[in-house]
């Protein structure tokens, strides 16, 4: 379209081309900024009227813990043998509990026999575990403790 023809060449002189007559169609500095701000300064009555819980927490919503859990793949394994394991007779034995890993998972490959005790693991970590000839021990954390404390569950390899 022509510039010549536009709407605006019409509303030239009326001050505010149609919007109204105090400070309409305006920008946002205009209207004090944009969004939230300043509801601590020159919007705080507005936030006092409409938005009183603008500001602090629910008390029924507590901040969420900081629970870092740790897991270990199958591939891990023999640097984890070198950092946490040890050898009985002549197995050789990765406690991944003492190492505060949490779980075990199946990715990558194992070579070599090892009896992993860790909380939990996959089944295709124990899969992979069996079949290169070793054992994975599961100590399940009860929620209830008993008189046991906990129970262990072992999953035993063909070799």
């Amino acid at each position: 379209m022509a510039t010549r023809l536009r709407k605006t060449r019409h509303l030239r002189g009326s001050r505010t081309h149609g919007w109204g007559q105090v400070a309409q169609h305006r920008a946002s500095g205009h209207k004090g900024g944009l969004g939230v701000s300043g509801m601590l300064k020159h919007h705080y009555s507005t936030m006092l009227r409409d938005y009183p819980d603008h500001f602090g927490h629910d008390s029924t919503h507590p901040p969420h813990s900081n629970d870092a859990r740790r897991w270990a793949s199958v591939r891990d394994l023999d640097d984890l043998y070198a950092r946490h394991g040890r050898t009985e007779g002549d197995k050789k034995i990765i406690d991944l509990n003492s190492g505060e890993y949490d779980k075990l998972l199946g990715g990558g490959s194992v070579a070599t026999a090892y009896t992993v005790i860790v909380d939990r693991a996959t089944s295709s970590a124990v899969k992979k575990v069996q079949d290169a000839g070793g054992q994975v021990v599961l100590s399940l954390k009860a929620d209830k403790p008993g008189p046991e404390g906990s129970e262990k569950t072992t999953v035993q390899g063909d070799g």
